[in-house]
């Protein structure tokens, strides 16, 4: 069993908010020691606990209350709690990037998005489903992106405005797929993303396909020129039966 002032220490939660907790039915402690002070024994302990993270998570306290007293299974509610938690950290470490890709681009005077600097602060579709569908891709493409200086992630940023931007113009003056001065910017296309990732010939076809498949890619190259992505598509396929195995 644990006094009030020794929960509270470990917890941060001040003794007031305890007091308050147990008057409004929301912690009830075990029992009281002699001398007055309340005392928690594991049971409450753990309902503390699932508090904190509902609280942590947003919840207010009538619906931290209606949470607790719907549910038996610590373990099961606990482990739910935990991938909310892992969810928020998500999210939070991509307002972090965010933050420092601002400051980056700041300082370089590079050119940026306005709706980039909010990754993160609204959920981002982009990122949680690259961690979702690819996520040892995903943290290798963290880790390397991470590890460089501020010109190496600048010269990154040309080298894939520079491909788009060639694509983008062999697609308006008629240019196949198949020809040499696209295959040469697929290239090109390819050294930017193994930047961040190592694709093999499935997964850099696949990659293709998706950019046609999610409306939301093929928005950002089709604003570009119409028709770049089934265009960058085709051409990453071709490319990738060129130089890759799987």
């Amino acid at each position: 069993m644990l006094r009030t002032q020794q929960v509270a220490r470990a917890s941060g939660v001040t003794s007031r908010t305890l007091r308050h907790y147990d008057t409004i039915g929301l912690l009830t402690p075990a029992g009281a020691a002699p001398g007055g002070q309340r005392l928690y024994g594991r049971p409450e302990l753990l309902r503390l606990q699932r508090i904190l993270v509902l609280r942590e998570l947003g919840l207010p306290l009538d619906q931290v209350a209606r949470v607790l007293d719907s549910e038996d299974d610590d373990v099961a509610a606990l482990a739910r709690h935990a991938e909310q938690l892992r969810g928020q950290r998500a999210r939070i470490d991509r307002m972090i990037r965010a933050v420092e890709n601002t400051i980056t681009r700041l300082e370089l005077g590079m050119p940026m998005e306005e709706t980039e600097m909010f990754e993160g602060f609204a959920d981002n579709p982009y990122a949680e489903e690259a961690q979702q569908r690819w996520p040892g891709a995903y943290a290798q493409s963290q880790r390397r992106f991470g590890r460089m200086t501020r010109q190496e992630q600048k010269d990154l940023f040309d080298l894939g405005e520079r491909t788009t931007r060639a694509l983008a113009e062999l697609l308006r003056s008629g240019a196949d797929p198949a020809d040499p001065d696209v295959q040469d910017q697929i290239a090109n296309h390819h050294a930017w993303l193994t930047a961040f990732w190592t694709p093999n010939r499935s997964a850099y076809a696949g990659l293709g396909q998706m950019y046609v498949d999610d409306p939301r890619f093929t928005a950002t190259y089709d604003a570009h020129a119409p028709g770049l992505a089934v265009f960058l598509r085709d051409a990453m396929a071709l490319w990738a039966d060129e130089h890759l195995t799987d």
